[in-house]
C-alpha cells in the first residue's frame, strides 16, 4: 500500500512538472512569485486555520478545559512542524533531533521514551555512530514518507539492540545505505525520508541515553544556502504536518469512544502506517469517569521484554509524567504475589502503589504496550472494570 501510494505521489508530481514545462514556469519561478508576494506565508496560516477543524471532530469535548489543551496541542504541532520541515530539513545535513518530548506530544507519546529523527533522503547514504550508554532499550528505523506527507509512514530498515554490533567501549557504527555496508546495516530506499531512532526506559532516574550523531556520506560541508522553494515547500509540510496529525488522531480518539473504559488490541496495520514500532501490541482506548469512580485494570502479563501503561487526555497527548504519576511499566509496577499487576486510574490518590492519576481530567485515552513478546507467546488484552472509588477497597479484597 505504501509502494502505491508513493507510485500515485510520483505521478502526481510528474503532471505537475509537464504542465509546469508546458505553461513555461518553473518550481522556482512558482515558489519565488509565492515568497515575494506573502501567498507562501498567507496559505500556511490558512491551513493552520483549517486544522482547528480537528478540534470539533465529531466526539470532541467541548468543554473549555479540554478545548484550551486542544490549542494548546496546536501550537505545539505547529511548533514541531516548523522546527522539522523549515528549521532542520535539509536531508543533505540530517540533524537529530527530538520532535516529541515533554512539550511536544502526540498519538500517545511513550513517556518511556526517548524520540529521535531526522529528515532524510534515498538519494545519499548516512552514518550514525554513537555510544550505546546504558538505557534499556534503542531502535534504528527508517521509514518511507515522512510526518507532514499523504503517503503515511511504511516501515523500510530496522536495527535494534539485539541486533546492534558494538565495540568493547560500546561505541557503535551504523551505515543508512540501498545495499548493505558495514558492521551495521540500516535500509534505505528511493522513497526514504525518515529516520526514527526510539530508546526506552525502564529506569528514567538511572538509565543514559545513547549519545548519537548522524552524516551525510557525500563528503560536503556546509549546507547551500536557503530558497524560496525550500521555504515554500517547507510551509506547505508544516502546515500538512498540523492538520493531518491532530485529525488523524481526532479521529482515532473517536473511534475509540466505542470501546471506552476497555482496552481492545489496535490494528498493528494501522499503528505500522502511522510510524509505530512494528515489535511492539498496541491497546489503545477512550476512557472516561465520574469524580467518585476509578477504572481498575488487571492482567497477567505475558512474557515480553517489557510493557507499559500511560493515560492521556483526549487530544492522545500523554499526561504531564514530568509532574504527574500517569504511566507504569514492567520494572515500576507492583506485582500480586500470582505475578499479575493491577493498575488504579482514578482522580484521588487510593493509597495503591499502581495508581494512575488522571490530572483533573474526566476522560482522555489511555494505552498499553507488550514489548516484544518471546517467540509463540500470545498477546494478553488487560481486563478493565470501572468501580465506586468507595467501593476500591472491597474490590481489592476479591
Amino acid at each position: 500500500m505504501g509502494k502505491l501510494l508513493f507510485l500515485i505521489l510520483s505521478i502526481i508530481k510528474n503532471f505537475r512538472k509537464l504542465k509546469l514545462r508546458l505553461t513555461g514556469n518553473t518550481e522556482f519561478g512558482i515558489s519565488s512569485s509565492r515568497v515575494v508576494s506573502g501567498k507562501a506565508w498567507d496559505d500556511f496560516c490558512d491551513q493552520l486555520k483549517l486544522a482547528g477543524a480537528s478540534l470539533h471532530y465529531p466526539g470532541a469535548p467541548t468543554d473549555p478545559f479540554q478545548q484550551a489543551e486542544g490549542i494548546r496541542y496546536l501550537t505545539r504541532l505547529t511548533r514541531a512542524g516548523l522546527e522539522a520541515f523549515v528549521e532542520y530539513n535539509d536531508p543533505a545535513f540530517p540533524v537529530l533531533r527530538q520532535m516529541v518530548h515533554e512539550t511536544v506530544k502526540m498519538g500517545a507519546d511513550n513517556p518511556d521514551n526517548v524520540y529521535l529523527n531526522a529528515q532524510i533522503s534515498g538519494h545519499y547514504e548516512y552514518r550514525i555512530t554513537g555510544k550505546r550508554n546504558t538505557i534499556d532499550y534503542i531502535g534504528f528505523f527508517t521509514q518511507n514518507g515522512n510526518y507532514g506527507s499523504t503517503g503515511g509512514l511504511a516501515p523500510c530498515g530496522k536495527i535494534d539492540d539485539k541486533q546492534l554490533v558494538c565495540e568493547p567501549d560500546g561505541s557503535f557504527e551504523i551505515i543508512l545505505s540501498k545495499t548493505p555496508k558495514g558492521k551495521n546495516w540500516l535500509k534505505i530506499e528511493n522513497e526514504t525520508g525518515l529516520v526514527i531512532i526510539r530508546q526506552t526506559y525502564l529506569d528514567r532516574k538511572t538509565e543514559i541515553p545513547a549519545e548519537l550523531r548522524i552524516e551525510n556520506l557525500d563528503g560536503r560541508k556546509a549546507p547551500d544556502p536557503v530558497t524560496p522553494e525550500k521555504i515554500d515547500e517547507g510551509l506547505k509540510t508544516a502546515a500538512m504536518f498540523v492538520g493531518g496529525a491532530s485529525l488523524l488522531f481526532s479521529r482515532w480518539a473517536n473511534n475509540f469512544r466505542k470501546h471506552s473504559n476497555r482496552l481492545p488490541m489496535f490494528d498493528p496495520a494501522v499503528s505500522n502506517a502511522a510510524g509505530g514500532d512494528e515489535s511492539i501490541i498496541y491497546y489503545h482506548s477512550h476512557w472516561k469517569l465520574g469524580p467518585e469512580e476509578a477504572l481498575v485494570i488487571e492482567v497477567l502479563p505475558p512474557s515480553c521484554d517489557t510493557w507499559n501503561f500511560q493515560l492521556n487526555n483526549y487530544w492522545m497527548e500523554s499526561l504531564d509524567y514530568r509532574y504527574f504519576n500517569i504511566c507504569l511499566n514492567k520494572a515500576s509496577a507492583k506485582y500480586e504475589e500470582d505475578g499479575s499487576v493491577r493498575l488504579i486510574v482514578s482522580p484521588t490518590d487510593p493509597g495503591h502503589p499502581n495508581w494512575i492519576d488522571t490530572c483533573g481530567h474526566t476522560e482522555g485515552t489511555m494505552c498499553w504496550r507488550w514489548y516484544r513478546l518471546k517467540e509463540g507467546v500470545q498477546p494478553v488484552a488487560p481486563g478493565c472494570q470501572v468501580v465506586q472509588f468507595k467501593d476500591l477497597k472491597d474490590h481489592e479484597k476479591r
